[in-house]
């Protein structure tokens, strides 16, 4: 890799706090990786849990010092073939950019929040954002159709309920004026942090490809900034450690907006460096992978002080209830809550009563890709459920389950065939360590795999 990290960025960024060019090559040249992980706090329950988090076959060496569900791994398993991944326990999540978690914590209150996660694929902010918010409803888009569907799949791994995928551009959340408390924006950017992750991020990058990025950061930002209400968060965050895309685009969110820039506290053994903006001094946070065991970030936040309140009310009421036989058909599987539970096409869908007006709003103005939970469809009395039920975090313990070994885990997540010898008759959930992993159907001579076949390990 020596001779392929650009010199010009090198020279771009000689002027920027923090760099040491000998030592920002050297942990480019070393060949180390480092891995980590982020534990689902809503399905902990399942886990073995003495004094700490546990794997059942990962070494976890130590926890990720701002994200307290945030693991490092002594080395780097087969992901792919463990079925806990698969089932949402956990999912693999650069550790910089767990800093999201410390700078939610520092910055915006836990409970009735409405946040966006504006650039959201593959899922691993959103996924973040269910773990920290409560009683919250979490917008998860993403522009682009093909990674929308990485983002769904990933996102039904994590299994919570309250969660909105949407599939627009930026320009579409105009219409949602003063909306939003927090809106995340992970601009896409030239992605020089990942270099050291990504070798191919190397080839693409280029100072005309910073500029264009820049450009295009700013866009996104102007587009949704009218959706954050008044004294609402906005958190801005690239992989990117050119100024142009950092401390510019803080002054240009300064120029054009009435924002204000929050400093977060950091801690000295975190070796994070705090930035400020050249013109209007807006504290920005840079992660050099010579100093913080993770690759490059840049993080920042603001509040909005213009624009009003939420004061949102549906011109329609486009849920359509479901009858209170299949009420009673469902409510057998999820535990009890105020649920709202509606008819969407053929399937049964519930979401929290909370956001029943929200929903309405949300289909009124963008592309809904996803909403609270598909439960499934009925049939002559009978729930035939769907995958996002199985791996929902409001899935009744009293479901009927079929424990397998790793083994049988695997081959189910291949869909194959499953030679399980247990009493077992009609649906039952398969799971592993106690972890559901989706629908299994007993008959008297075979059991049905309903593995979701886009979804299936095709790895040996």
């Amino acid at each position: 890799m020596k001779e392929l990290l650009p010199e010009k960025l090198l020279d771009d960024l000689e002027d920027i706090k923090g760099f040491n060019r000998q030592n920002f090559k050297q942990a480019h040249f070393s060949g180390q990786q480092i891995i980590s992980i982020r534990f689902n706090a809503k399905k902990l329950k399942r886990f073995t849990l003495t004094d700490k988090i546990t794997h059942p076959e990962f070494d976890l060496e130590e926890q990720v010092p701002w994200c307290e569900y945030g693991f490092y791994l002594k080395e780097r398993p087969e992901f792919t073939l463990d079925p806990l991944l698969h089932a949402g326990a956990y999912y693999v999540q650069e550790a910089s950019s767990m800093f999201l978690y410390e700078g939610l914590k520092q910055t915006c209150d836990n409970t009735h929040k409405r946040v966006l996660d504006l650039c959201a694929a593959p899922g691993g902010k959103s996924s973040l954002l269910t773990s920290y918010f409560k009683n919250s409803l979490i917008v998860s888009n993403e522009a682009i159709k093909q990674r929308a569907n990485i983002l769904y799949e990933n996102l039904t791994k994590w299994g919570s309920p309250d969660v909105v995928i949407t599939n627009n551009d930026s320009a579409d959340f105009k219409y949602l004026e003063n909306y939003f408390d927090l809106i995340v924006v992970d601009a896409p950017c030239s992605g020089s942090g990942l270099f050291r992750k990504d070798a191919e991020a190397i080839n693409e990058w280029s100072m005309k490809n910073v500029q264009l990025c820049n450009q295009r950061q700013q866009r996104i930002l102007a587009d949704v900034y009218t959706a954050l209400k008044q004294d609402g968060i906005l958190i801005y965050s690239t992989c990117s450690y050119s100024k142009e895309e950092d401390e510019d685009i803080l002054d240009w969110l300064k120029n054009n907006f009435d924002v204000d820039t929050i400093r977060l506290k950091l801690k000295e053994e975190w070796a994070i460096v705090e930035t400020q903006s050249k013109l209007h001094k807006a504290y920005g946070y840079r992660f050099w992978p010579d100093k913080v065991k993770g690759e490059g970030f840049f993080i920042a936040a603001f509040k909005k002080n213009d624009g009003g309140l939420s004061n949102y009310k549906s011109r329609k009421f486009f849920l359509n209830k479901v009858s209170n036989n299949d009420a009673e058909i469902v409510l057998n599987y999820i535990d009890e809550d105020d649920w709202l539970i509606f008819n969407h096409k053929e399937n049964i869908r519930v979401i929290n009563n909370n956001w029943k007006n929200d929903i309405s709003i949300l289909q009124e103005n963008l592309h809904i890709r996803k909403a609270g939970i598909n439960l499934g469809e009925i049939m002559q009395h009978e729930l035939i459920p769907h995958h996002e039920l199985a791996l929902s975090t409001i899935i009744k313990d009293t479901v009927q389950k079929a424990e397998l070994t790793k083994e049988e885990s695997l081959q189910y997540l291949r869909k194959r065939e499953i030679d399980h010898n247990h009493k077992y008759k009609g649906w039952a959930l398969s799971t592993y360590k106690n972890y559901p992993l989706g629908w299994l159907k007993f008959l008297h001579n075979r059991v049905n795999n309903y593995y979701p076949i886009n979804w299936r390990i095709l790895k040996d």
